[in-house]
């Protein structure tokens, strides 16, 4: 008994930890060709590609860079309390977005006339909108807010 409650454990250790793939589609697709891109152990690539060259950007702490990238000059944004800004500021003017409860909201807003999308269930719809047409994208795991606005810049800004 001992002995299947520690396997247990240690399976349940090295499951938790290791990372999983997430594949992200163009609008409601799941097919394989309609991946835009792909996030694991904190890098976002191109497709689904896990080539050194392929690297869209990468995540370290609560800092997105460019590419593969660590250097200062190539932090595209920094999270802190639901807000995202501008490369390395944390500065009020420097703003870009905010995520909460489920919305993206243009800028320091949270007033509904404000909402560029809205995230619901591995679906990020345009606006305020859940309907279906209204899909931007879908991606098929669990993303961590800086990786989502990672996924976020790929999809919007590089594609």
């Amino acid at each position: 008994m001992k002995r299947r409650i520690l396997i247990f454990i240690v399976a349940m250790v090295l499951f938790n930890s290791a990372s999983a793939q997430v594949n992200v589609y163009k609008g409601s697709s799941g097919s394989y060709g309609d991946i835009v891109c792909s996030v694991d152990d904190g890098k976002v690539y191109k497709k689904s590609s896990h080539s050194y060259s392929d690297i869209l950007c990468n995540i370290r702490g609560n800092r997105i860079y460019k590419g593969s990238s660590g250097s200062y000059g190539d932090i595209l944004f920094t999270i802190a309390d639901g807000k995202v800004y501008r490369g390395a500021s944390t500065g009020y003017s420097d703003i870009f977005m905010t995520i909460t409860d489920g919305r993206i909201y243009e800028g320091s807003s949270s007033g509904y006339g404000d909402i560029i999308a809205n995230i619901s269930d591995g679906r990020v719809y345009n606006g305020p909108s859940s309907g279906y047409s209204d899909i931007l994208f879908n991606y098929n795991g669990l993303l961590t807010i800086e990786e989502f606005v990672a996924v976020w810049y790929v999809v919007k800004y590089v594609y």
